[in-house]
């Protein structure tokens, strides 16, 4: 193994343990009954994130020409850099709706397999979605993101352009 893949690798564990103490201290502050808040919180945290992550990823990339040629590029690099992999799978409706599989999910690998934890996942998929819709909002597109559980650790994301 080089030593770049074992830098990137180290990175990538610290930043899911990182987020799932992020996880774990925002649901001790606002308690058992403030979930909505929680996820709220989470996904304007990576909003944020998403928008400075996305212009060091782009910064030598040319121009995005469209929607569809700006997905891509958050489906390959920019999803490598944030989670140290592709999307898995890119679907579209041609219509302002994308679908991103992703099978493995990093940050819900850490999760148990069950069924159990499909309402407690919601909240680690917070991040993403606002990750997401930080770095299309700052290439210029408006977006909601949306993530389902389909079998753990797979989840899809929907982004629905906003016009």
């Amino acid at each position: 193994m080089s030593v770049t893949t074992v830098q990137a690798e180290t990175s990538q564990c610290l930043f899911e343990f990182l987020h799932m103490e992020i996880v774990s201290q925002l649901q001790q502050e606002a308690g058992p009954d403030k979930k909505g808040e929680v996820q709220q919180r989470l996904e304007s945290l990576g909003h944020r994130v998403g928008e400075s992550l996305v212009e060091r990823t782009s910064r030598d990339h040319p121009r995005f020409k469209n929607e569809l040629d700006a997905v891509v590029f958050m489906c390959k690099q920019f999803w490598v850099t944030a989670f140290n992999k592709n999307i898995d799978n890119l679907k579209t409706n041609h219509q302002d709706t994308y679908v991103l599989h992703d099978n493995a999910f990093r940050l819900l690998q850490h999760l148990s397999e069950g069924n159990q934890y499909r309402e407690e996942a919601q909240t680690y998929l917070s991040f993403a979605c606002g990750l997401l819709t930080g770095a299309l909002s700052n290439v210029g597109i408006k977006c909601q993101v949306t993530a389902e559980v389909t079998k753990m650790p797979a989840c899809t994301f929907q982004v629905k352009v906003l016009l």
